[in-house]
């Protein structure tokens, strides 16, 4: 504050944004889509009142518009525009008045939530939960720094075993919550776990697949942090290390892939071929907790390494499963690898 990254473009148009409480993000972005979805519906309503006087064939190309990519939304708006000059010349009437206040709610609008991870694992996980199974359109970015950044660096779910952070200090005892786990067991949701810096074309998939998709989504993105305790202008090149040393795997859930008998999780960083101690000890946050306590510090290594592998593990195994027809589940005599897997 007071300034924000948003802007509009050369034909005015940006994004309509707002900050919430930190708690209730989830509740708070909800209502745009309930508030959107609901002007759309009277927008329709309206149109179907009025469609012997605009004519029933722009009525019906505005009904079944496919606004799943920019072209098919920049065609919408054409017919919106359309939209507008014949219902202004239209009689006077309550109708007329409401549609051309709300016709451009029959352009496609994305909703993103964006917050931290102290509020999408922790203090407001209740309400993120809730949207996540609400089913609706609605996209969420978790900027992942695995510690209350804003608030002085105390440890969150997110935190991962071994770090230091206020209530913490002797380093995490405990691993990492895996809310795209969570997330993947409503079955309905699609999942991202992105880090630009290590494979910038899948963080622009995950974002285009996550927009496209009809129904609820997340991306789970990390975030470099200064509590973290290294030269943030090389933040990219530490995403880098974090994925090739099996410390945050890359991967995209689409429940889309379910219908046409394909996995619906692809994972797309590949096995991890770094050392995942050498990742920890470029960072102030594990190198801190080894100068404290040598001993506990390779008690705790140990503890990340092991479980470093049964997250691999485990989503490599769900990389290879395909929803049946009949419901269940069944492995294909192949697995199934990310075409953007090195």
């Amino acid at each position: 504050m007071p300034t924000t990254p948003y802007a509009v473009d050369e034909n005015g148009r940006g994004p309509a944004w707002s900050n919430s409480l930190f708690e209730d993000n989830a509740e708070f972005g909800f209502g745009f889509r309930l508030s959107i979805d609901a002007h759309q519906s009277y927008a329709k309503i309206l149109c179907q009142r009025l469609a012997p006087q605009i004519g029933e064939v722009l009525i019906n190309e505005l009904m079944g518009a496919d606004q799943s990519n920019e072209t098919g939304i920049e065609q919408q708006r054409a017919r919106v525009a359309e939209l507008k000059k014949k219902v202004f010349a239209l009689p006077q009437s309550v109708d007329k008045q409401h549609l051309l206040t709300l016709a451009d709610y029959l352009v496609k609008k994305s909703v993103w939530l964006v917050g931290g991870d102290g509020w999408a694992y922790d203090i407001g996980y209740g309400g993120l939960d809730h949207v996540l199974a609400s089913g609706k359109n609605v996209n969420v970015l978790v900027l992942d720094t695995e510690v209350y950044s804003n608030t002085g660096g105390q440890a969150s779910k997110a935190t991962p075993i071994g770090a230091s952070a206020k209530f913490a200090m002797a380093g995490k005892a405990t691993p990492k919550k895996d809310l795209g786990m969570l997330a993947m067991a409503y079955g309905n949701v699609y999942v991202a776990r992105v880090a630009f810096g290590a494979k910038d074309q899948q963080t622009l998939k995950a974002f285009a697949e996550a927009d496209a998709y009809p129904g609820t989504s997340i991306i789970i993105a990390y975030a470099h942090c200064i509590a973290h305790g290294f030269e943030l202008s090389q933040g990219a090149n530490q995403q880098k290390a974090a994925v090739e040393a099996g410390a945050w795997p890359l991967y995209r859930f689409d429940p889309n892939r379910i219908p046409a008998g394909e996995p619906p999780l692809m994972l797309d960083s590949g096995p991890p071929k770094g050392s995942l101690r050498d990742y920890m000890l470029a960072e102030t946050r594990f190198r801190m907790v080894e100068k404290m306590d040598p001993k506990r510090f390779a008690f705790l290594m140990e503890y990340a390494e092991r479980d470093a592998r049964r997250r691999t593990e485990t989503y490599e195994q769900m990389a290879k499963l395909v929803v049946s027809a009949q419901g269940g589940t069944q492995a294909p005599s192949t697995t199934s690898t990310s075409e953007d897997a090195e």
